[in-house]
């Protein structure tokens, strides 16, 4: 193909546009909007089988994994050196529940990363997603079996002190059956 010298610049601009939308709509894909990362991140993670619940913020998946759902804290209940705390059976039995003997989706948090998604006790660190895409680790909050464990920074650490202040005001799970001081 022939082109004429005084069309040749008018192909270049041309072609420069079209090569900008084309890397403008690919990145924008791949960066995406906030719904669409989170939709992206649930999706992202690894299919495991719950063997066991150690209690409300701790399970086995199989292998035989250790994960500690990240910013959640429920009552103790196998603490060797603290007696069972108040709701901590009912949130160990919440969890058990919605994740024994079932395939969950796990995804870790980029804030976590430093650490090998670990805690000091070699625990994987990871959000747990249900089979009907709810996330456990906000359910157990929302539904008041847990705490907002917010000592260290996370993806959704915002979003958990507000389900805990919704739990407390409405005076859901452990919120209405136990007083503050207790442990």
């Amino acid at each position: 193909m022939i082109v004429s010298l005084k069309y040749f610049p008018l192909l270049v601009l041309l072609a420069g546009a079209l090569a900008g939308d084309c890397l403008a709509a690919s990145a924008s894909s791949i960066v995406g909007t906030s719904a669409q990362s989170e939709a992206a991140n649930a999706l992202a993670g690894e299919l495991r089988n719950v063997i066991r619940v150690v209690d409300g913020d701790t399970i086995v998946v199989s292998p035989n994994e250790k994960v500690r759902l990240i910013g959640v804290d429920t009552p103790e209940t196998v603490h060797p050196k603290k007696a069972v705390a108040c709701f901590g059976e009912e949130a160990k039995q919440f969890t058990r529940d919605a994740v024994e003997g079932k395939t969950i989706r796990l995804v870790t948090d980029a804030t976590n990363a430093k650490r090998r998604h670990k805690d000091r006790y070699g625990r994987t660190l990871a959000y747990a997603y249900l089979p009907d895409g709810k996330m456990l680790n906000a359910e157990l909050i929302r539904q008041g079996y847990a705490h907002a464990y917010t000592r260290f920074s996370f993806r959704y650490l915002v979003e958990f002190r507000e389900l805990e202040r919704q739990a407390r005001t409405q005076s859901v799970g452990l919120w209405a059956s136990c007083s503050l001081n207790e442990p």
